[in-house]
C-alpha cells in the first residue's frame, strides 16, 4: 500500500494560503493494480494532476484501506489473478466499503467481453490499455462531475419531497380548521335564528 500526495501550496513563511486563494479540494483516487510497475507509474503521473493518490497490490488490501479511508474515484485493472476485477468490484460494493465512489476498470485492447462484463457488474466506466494520461484524467473527472450532479439533484429531489410532505400537512391541518370554523358559523347561525325567533315570539305576546 503506497500512498501519492502532495502538500498544500502555503504562503512561503510556514503559513497556508488564505481561504480565497485555495484551490479546489484534490479528487481522493485509489488505484488497484498487482502490477507495481503500472501502479507506480499511475500514483505518480496522477498525483502532478491534483488527486491524492492511494495505491492497493490487490483487492484485499484495497478492502482493509477503504474501511478506514474514503475515496472519491477507484481505478481497478481487470487483469488481476488474486482476487479478479469483477470480485474486487463486487465486494466492495456489497461491503458498502465505497459507497459514494466512482469505480473505473482497465481492460486489454480488444477483450470487448472484459468491458461488457466490467459495466454490467456497476462500474461507471472502462478503459483500454496503452491508454493516453489526458484522456484518462478527462474521463476520471467526468465520471466524478457526473456523479456529483446526479448526487446534488437527488439531494434537491429529497428537499422538494420534503417540502411538498411538509405543505401537505399544513393543507390538511388547514382543511380542518376551516371544517371546525365553518361547524362554529353555523351553530352561531342557528343560535343567531333561535334568539331572533325568541325576540320575535315575544314581541308577538306584548
Amino acid at each position: 500500500m503506497r500512498f501519492f500526495k502532495r502538500g498544500r501550496i502555503g504562503t512561503g513563511d510556514g503559513l497556508e494560503a488564505p481561504e480565497l486563494t485555495r484551490a479546489p479540494r484534490r479528487l481522493r483516487l485509489l488505484v488497484i493494480d498487482e502490477d507495481p510497475t503500472a501502479r507506480a507509474v499511475l500514483g505518480r503521473r496522477l498525483s502532478h494532476r491534483d488527486y491524492d493518490v492511494a495505491l492497493a497490490e490487490n483487492g484485499l488490501v484495497a478492502m482493509n484501506l477503504l474501511a478506514g479511508r474514503p475515496m472519491d474515484l477507484i481505478l481497478i485493472d481487470m487483469g488481476m489473478t488474486l482476487l479478479s476485477g469483477i470480485a474486487t468490484l463486487q465486494k466492495i460494493r456489497a461491503g458498502g466499503l465505497a459507497a459514494q465512489a466512482c469505480f473505473v476498470t482497465i481492460g486489454g485492447r480488444g477483450d470487448r467481453h472484459c468491458a461488457v462484463e466490467a459495466l454490467a457488474a456497476g462500474a461507471d466506466d472502462h478503459v483500454i490499455k496503452p491508454f493516453d494520461l489526458d484522456l484518462l484524467d478527462a474521463r476520471l473527472r467526468h465520471v466524478r462531475a457526473r456523479a456529483e450532479t446526479m448526487a446534488a439533484l437527488a439531494r434537491h429531489n429529497a428537499d422538494l419531497d420534503a417540502r411538498i410532505a411538509r405543505r401537505a400537512v399544513e393543507l390538511g391541518e388547514t382543511r380542518v380548521a376551516l371544517r371546525e370554523m365553518q361547524v362554529d358559523r353555523a351553530r352561531l347561525v342557528s343560535s343567531i335564528q333561535a334568539l331572533h325567533d325568541e325576540i320575535e315570539r315575544l314581541n308577538a305576546q306584548s
